[in-house]
């Protein structure tokens, strides 16, 4: 049996690392949803282990695409095609899923974005990577405090009768409301849908600040999987919200619909083979200037694949050079 074409898009944040597997029409094949634990590079090699054995046929591997916070990281790791920043792919999954999309919502577990879109194109777009108050690792956290698996946080809030009033700008005193709305006897229920209407009053103040939310809305992210959310925000805003089916891996899906736009002839992706390769990396601060600039550098079983953070590009100049040396 001939072998599936097939593109590849990996999504490394602080949280979470995500992979998939698309077919030539888009469709998702396989695809992997981890925590990072604070080690990308181990959490990439574990999830294309995972991925691999998760197909069930062969698959020829043509383009391969990385985003995320840790996406050059990734790129160099795994052989991207294509290297984008997390609006770009979360935006391009969006418009694959819901043609006609205007305003995406992306909750992750540490930051979160809003990207307005018309015709097709990306006009504007907000991002919040300093507060906690409104991630999925602040309602991870009031979860366990409750004693609740966070599977079922959205299932307690859809049982409420109404949210009680949280403060929802700062998670410090989002909890301490918690606290208190427990200690007068508020149900559980009703303190949790609470919650996710003070998060979403939190998202739509910091991020949409008065702008124009335009149907059709799509909410993706793990956050997504919370369905009190998803009531919280249509009650909130009044109109419908749209849950993709793989709302979990969106930014990796929009990675790998990228890779098939742009790939060249011949992908660079290093195979499977990488989940059992040696990755280190390390890092210096170049004296070659006064901007002393923190150099980043990967290597793969002991030779140097890559350096990047100078704000020149010297470091990144040197390292191509000494690739086309060597292929010389």
């Amino acid at each position: 049996m001939q072998a599936m074409k097939g593109y590849l898009g990996v999504d490394v944040g602080s949280v979470s690392t995500n992979l998939v597997i698309i077919d030539e029409a888009g469709n998702v094949i396989t695809s992997v949803y981890r925590r990072t634990m604070g080690q990308p590079i181990q959490a990439v090699q574990k999830g294309l282990r995972e991925l691999g054995e998760s197909l069930d046929r062969e698959v020829e591997i043509v383009g391969a695409g990385a985003t995320g916070s840790a996406r050059y990281l990734t790129g160099v790791i795994i052989g991207a095609d294509v290297v984008k920043n997390e609006i770009t792919a979360h935006a391009v999954a969006a418009i694959h899923v819901v043609p006609e999309v205007m305003t995406v919502f992306e909750i992750g577990g540490q930051d979160s974005k809003i990207i307005f879109i018309q015709d097709g194109v990306v006009v504007d777009f907000a991002m919040n990577t300093v507060c906690a108050a409104g991630t999925g690792s602040f309602l991870d956290h009031q979860a366990a405090r409750l004693g609740i698996a966070i599977e079922e946080f959205g299932d307690y809030a859809l049982q409420a009768e109404n949210g009680v009033q949280i403060a929802g700008r700062c998670s410090v005193f989002a909890e301490s409301d918690m606290i208190h709305k427990q200690q007068v006897g508020h149900p559980t229920t009703n303190i949790i849908f609470g919650l996710c209407q003070a998060l979403v009053r939190n998202y739509l103040n910091n991020l949409a600040k008065g702008k124009r939310i335009e149907e059709p809305v799509v909410f993706q992210g793990g956050v997504a999987a919370n369905v009190g959310m998803k009531r919280a925000f249509e009650e909130t805003l009044g109109i419908n919200i749209s849950v993709p089916h793989h709302y979990n891996v969106m930014g990796a899906i929009g990675a790998a619909l990228l890779a098939q736009e742009e790939t060249a002839a011949q992908t660079r992706f290093r195979g499977f083979q990488v989940t059992d390769m040696d990755f280190a990396t390390s890092s210096f601060n170049c004296d070659g200037c006064s901007n002393t600039c923190e150099v980043v550098k990967i290597q793969m079983e002991g030779d140097t694949l890559a350096r990047w953070g100078g704000r020149c590009g010297k470091w990144e100049i040197e390292t191509r050079r000494r690739k086309e040396e060597a292929r010389t």
